[in-house]
């Protein structure tokens, strides 16, 4: 595998939405080569039964009975074990998604964690979950199908993004400091690969390189260059565990000319060399 896996959404359906129940003590279907992958569109589960564990870009995320949790994409993820659960799993299609939803499941620098539902929500999840997966089942042809696949979508994120609003501070999300934060991140993640420069990312945003600053200080407590760096990291991290990519071609993926550099800057994040990364994750 020369680079991490890309699913798209558009290989298996013309919809826009893949959705399943899958039943306690169901097996995985398909296996994939170390189990890990991007997907180019969200995904949402939602746990009824039993427990289940996800790797999550180097964090494992457990889920318990009633728990909700969604993936953005681009997360590179894979399954650690979900024989033992029961629930819904939904793939979505960006452009389903309505610009507001999507502010509430991006407006985060840190991983999301999954929220946990009570049985009144549960119970209106299964309802708009059921009729959305029997809608997709209909005939394709029939009259207004998309429109209502769309509805009901919206329907069903707009209930995820309501719950997920509630672990944030409302006026924060609203807030200048944090409209600037969110679209820094969207920036660093589309810009990772080829923009490394805090002056490049405030040039990008019309700000001043010390307002970036301030501003990323003030909602998540690290500037500018914390972030570009973890970001590169985890980058890197990624391909040195799921690809099959040396070194120098990982450098050179990222941007880096001198992958002897990029070394250097690996082993002073992570205290270890990109091969011994790759050794010890891998074990």
């Amino acid at each position: 595998m020369k680079d991490i896996p890309v699913h798209q959404l558009l290989e298996r359906t013309s919809s826009g939405l893949d959705i399943s129940y899958f039943a306690f003590g169901d097996q995985p279907k398909e296996k994939e080569p170390l189990g890990a992958h991007r997907d180019d569109h969200y995904l949402f589960f939602l746990v009824e039964k039993g427990n289940a564990s996800l790797m999550i870009d180097f964090h494992e995320v457990k889920f318990c009975e009633n728990s909700l949790y969604y993936i953005l994409p681009g997360q590179v993820h894979h399954r650690i074990r979900n024989e033992v659960a029961g629930g819904w799993f939904a793939a979505i299609d960006t452009q389903h998604i309505p610009p507001g939803y999507r502010a509430i499941f991006e407006n985060q620098l840190l991983l999301q964690q999954p929220y946990q539902l009570s049985n009144y929500e549960m119970k209106q999840y299964r309802q708009v979950l059921s009729l959305l997966h029997e809608k997709h089942a209909e005939d394709a042809q029939s009259p207004f199908y998309i429109p209502i696949l769309q509805s009901l979508i919206q329907s069903f994120t707009g209930m995820v993004a309501a719950n997920f609003s509630k672990t944030r501070n409302p006026e924060k999300q609203l807030s200048r400091p944090g409209q600037i934060s969110l679209m820094f991140k969207k920036l660093l993640l589309e810009q990772i690969r080829i923009t490394k420069s805090p002056s490049a990312y405030a040039a990008l945003l019309n700000v001043s390189e010390s307002y970036l600053n301030e501003v990323l200080k003030k909602t998540t407590g690290f500037p500018v260059s914390y972030w570009i760096t973890q970001e590169v990291m985890l980058e890197a991290k990624r391909l040195l565990f799921y690809s099959d990519l040396n070194v120098k071609e990982i450098a050179h993926t990222l941007g880096y000319d001198d992958h002897t550099y990029f070394s250097r800057l690996f082993k002073k994040s992570a205290a270890i060399t990109p091969l011994e990364f790759r050794d010890k994750s891998r074990k």
